[in-house]
């Protein structure tokens, strides 16, 4: 190369990255960040040596991001910051005919590792990984607090096989009763205590029933069950007013509008949980032996309650999850080459079959696209997509669907009990469906067929 050349090319490359930075700037990248971003594009050139950046293909990222995501000590912000940093490359310097319509949020989206503390993780934490991990310094403080009994409040719920998430609530309110209580000694306190906690709650705080509900259970539960105290509460304190909430209920044409402004596999995700009537956690949940494309059903393991049961398979979806299982089942091939493959399995039946983790039919249905370490065994696995990212694609749909509606993810599970009353289905079969313990809770969706409010027409339509 001649030195005019070199010169030549030094010049375009200072250009290049000079109109990089610049597009960092513009997009409100933090200064301290840029450099990094730039490293991030530097890593990615120097992978496709020789190759020229306008000659690149959508393929040429999704390898590179799939490699990347199997470094399992990579972490999620640096994950999504490496996307990032693709995307501005290709999307406003390189400005190739494929950036803008390529989907960047799917690799956003499903690249969330699981928090130490969630559902699917802490389901299997043995015995003796007793405290989950904790931000709050109330909940810090509450173990600290009542010393040997907090291993007996976390034993005796999970020998009774109660839902983290329990847990974690039973935790929240009893750290804030003994902040109430000025921290006095478990044995200390008594029923005295606990109403006026609760008085506290009702009068002052004006919680919902439900909450005070929740925080009632929480004492009784921690007192009776663990203390080993009989605690008798009767009408002893204010109790907070019931309220009835009516569900937001989307037509069917604001759903098919909510779903065109969904791409990819979030809009399969999203069109289950409609499609089925699934809670959040149940669908991204899913594995391969769940979905029975025979009978045309799904079934929901492990549900609310630790209650299974059978939902129907969407016929339009067929396809789409068909063609979404083939993705996966790649993924799979290409974690097992590299040694990886191994997916979560409930304790019991890890111990009984400790091989299938391995196994085709035990994978999540909808994975994670990177590798994260398991921080209860420090295994690395490909957990599923987070919920958090499917919650948040729905809200913004609504958005940009001009739906005025709170719409959250369970909008969708309303929605399709709604529409199946209104279809004329059984009150009874939409209860099944839904899981619902008690019919009660599944009446709420008839308010929507007594369309006009009670079904009363208006004497303003007949002027």
């Amino acid at each position: 190369m001649s030195r005019t050349e070199g010169g030549t090319r030094s010049r375009a490359v200072q250009q290049f990255w000079h109109n990089y930075l610049s597009v960092l700037e513009k997009s409100s990248i933090p200064a301290r960040s840029r450099p990094w971003y730039r490293k991030h594009i530097e890593a990615y050139i120097d992978a496709h040596d020789g190759l020229r950046l306008a000659a690149h293909t959508p393929d040429h990222v999704d390898d590179y991001l799939a490699a990347k995501g199997r470094t399992a000590t990579l972490q999620e912000w640096q994950f999504r910051q490496i996307v990032e940093a693709l995307r501005l490359l290709f999307t406003r310097v390189v400005i190739t005919e494929w950036a803008d319509a390529y989907d960047w949020a799917r690799w956003r989206a499903f690249a969330r590792t699981l928090e130490p503390d969630h559902d699917t993780l802490a389901g299997g934490v043995p015995g003796a990984m007793l405290a989950l991990p904790t931000r709050n310094r109330l909940v810090a403080r509450f173990r600290e607090h009542v010393g040997d009994s907090y291993r007996d409040f976390v034993t005796t719920i999970r020998v009774r096989h109660m839902a983290n998430r329990t847990e974690q609530t039973y935790e929240h309110w009893l750290a804030r009763f003994f902040a109430f209580s000025s921290w006095c000694p478990a044995d200390a306190a008594g029923e005295k205590e606990i109403a006026a906690y609760l008085e506290h709650l009702a009068v002052e705080r004006r919680v919902a029933a439900a909450t005070q509900r929740v925080a009632v259970n929480a004492l009784v539960f921690f007192f009776r069950e663990v203390l080993g105290r009989e605690i008798t509460l009767d009408d002893g304190y204010t109790h907070a007013p019931p309220r009835r909430r009516l569900p937001t209920v989307l037509t069917q044409d604001e759903v098919r509008r909510l779903l065109a402004c969904i791409d990819g596999r979030m809009r399969l995700l999203a069109a289950l949980m409609y499609g089925t009537g699934m809670r959040v956690m149940e669908c991204v949940r899913l594995r391969v032996h769940d979905i029975d494309f025979g009978f045309s059903q799904i079934t929901v393991r492990n549900g609310k309650g630790g209650k299974d049961r059978v939902v129907p398979l969407p016929t339009r979806l067929v396809d789409d999850l068909r063609a979404q299982l083939v993705e996966t089942r790649r993924l799979h091939g290409d974690d097992l080459a590299l040694g990886y493959g191994e997916a979560l399995l409930p304790p019991a039946l890890l111990r009984k079959y400790g091989s299938a983790a391995r196994g085709w039919r035990w994978q999540y249905a909808f994975p994670s696209l990177r590798l994260s370490v398991d921080p209860a065994s420090g295994a690395t696995r490909r957990h599923h997509v987070h919920q958090t990212s499917l919650q948040k694609v729905i809200r913004q749909a609504a958005l940009d669907a001009g739906i005025d509606k709170r719409v959250t993810s369970h909008t969708l599970r309303h929605s399709f009990a709604t529409h199946l009353l209104q279809s004329g289905r059984d009150i009874r079969v939409v209860q099944e469906l839904l899981g619902h313990a008690d019919l009660s809770t599944t009446m709420i969706y008839t308010h929507v067929l007594q369309k006009g409010g009670l079904g009363v027409q208006s004497p303003f339509d007949l002027l």
